[in-house]
């Protein structure tokens, strides 16, 4: 696994989900599996197959936020990106029919779940990384190249 950039919010976020999964949820599955395993007879009894399986994926998750936590990287926000289009940033974009789009530029285990984030290798996010407000950017995609101008970018979630 190379190293992989997370924002301060994200890194907070799956730290939070690691701890919960170690502290409260597999505690939890764990006493059920017991239980359910101290009743007998295991090959029909669907509380322990169903919780067995979930105790599976929980720990699959955890080892694989461990793994990542070894590699990740927290990249917080400093004022001197003001003005520019770097990770973390919010950005605005607008095409010449007036279209806009708005996402969060984020590393790539952010995005899940989220609508609104791209990841750091999308090629959108690629060509707008060091761009200013104003500036043109160019997007090759299947149905052609397309421009986009940036109208906004900040740095911290814009309100709704």
């Amino acid at each position: 696994m190379n190293r992989k950039l997370l924002t301060a919010e994200g890194y907070q976020r799956l730290q939070d989900e690691l701890n919960d999964l170690v502290r409260k949820e597999r505690p939890e599955i764990t006493k059920i599996v017991s239980w359910a395993a101290s009743l007998g007879d295991r090959s029909e009894n669907a509380d322990y197959h169903y919780n067995k399986r979930k105790l599976r994926e929980i720990d699959r998750r955890i080892r694989f936020l461990t793994k990542l936590f070894e590699v990740a990287y927290k990249v917080e926000y400093s004022p001197e990106q003001d003005g520019k289009a770097y990770f973390g940033a919010w950005i605005t974009l607008e095409n010449d029919e007036g279209t806009t789009i708005q996402f969060r530029i984020v590393g790539d285990e952010e995005i899940y779940g989220r609508k609104d984030y791209i990841s750091l290798q999308s090629p959108i996010a690629k060509a707008c990384l060091g761009k200013s407000i104003d500036d043109e950017i160019f997007v090759v995609t299947p149905s052609g190249k397309k421009n986009w101008y940036i109208t906004h970018i900040q740095y911290q979630q814009p309100k709704t």
